[in-house]
């Protein structure tokens, strides 16, 4: 899902060739995670067939002895693309990941449907942070009982990893947090411009 997301939302910003596609992609899961142009193009062959892609018959140039192939989104690939923004079911191992190159692509969503993600991301990560909060003391309780947990050093060692990824979990709540603040303050300034209205003419003394 991930790397369908990616391609169509840097083909909504434009057409691309597929190693523009593949620098672009690399550049914003990088360093370490890495898009190849083997894993790259047969995605694009299968979005192609699909119908969600084409490629520009005017826009193909030659590159030494290869002819590049230059994509561009179709309406069918704009509306796989908003249904992949607006899909908070599916990969929820790696939604983490995912929610942030959501948050990349808002500027083609509504401020309503941008809400609604944030919303969503919010209770994600009140869940994660829970979730683990539970584990923990479960561990405490029973340590006593474990023998691999009779360690003091050991069990410090558990319980160090499991509050630092509830650190972690509460920066995301926070960043979401001030995602949504900065959507409401737009909803509430495209509100009072609605509600004010044009401004008077003043009339002329002519």
């Amino acid at each position: 899902m991930l790397y369908e997301l990616l391609i169509l939302f840097t083909l909504m910003r434009g057409p691309a060739h597929g190693y523009l596609i593949a620098k672009i992609i690399n550049d914003m899961i990088g360093p370490y995670a890495t898009l190849s142009h083997g894993r790259l193009y047969p995605l694009l062959a299968r979005l192609e067939q699909q119908g969600l892609i084409q490629v520009e018959q005017n826009g193909s140039f030659q590159q030494g002895d290869r002819q590049t192939r230059v994509y561009r989104i179709t309406e069918a690939g704009r509306q796989r693309f908003h249904q992949r923004m607006m899909d908070t079911t599916s990969n929820l191992g790696e939604y983490r990941e995912i929610f942030a190159h959501k948050v990349a692509g808002f500027e083609f969503l509504t401020p309503a449907e941008r809400l609604q993600l944030i919303e969503h991301y919010i209770g994600y990560c009140k869940e994660h942070i829970q979730h683990i909060y539970r584990e923990a003391e479960d561990l405490l309780r029973k340590a006593n009982d474990n023998e691999a947990l009779r360690s003091p050093e050991r069990l410090e060692h558990i319980l160090n990893v499991m509050y630092h990824w509830i650190e972690q979990w509460k920066l995301e709540l926070y960043w979401a947090k001030q995602l949504r603040e900065g959507v409401l303050q737009h909803l509430a300034q495209e509100e009072a411009a609605t509600t004010a209205g044009p401004e008077p003419q003043v009339a002329s003394d002519n």
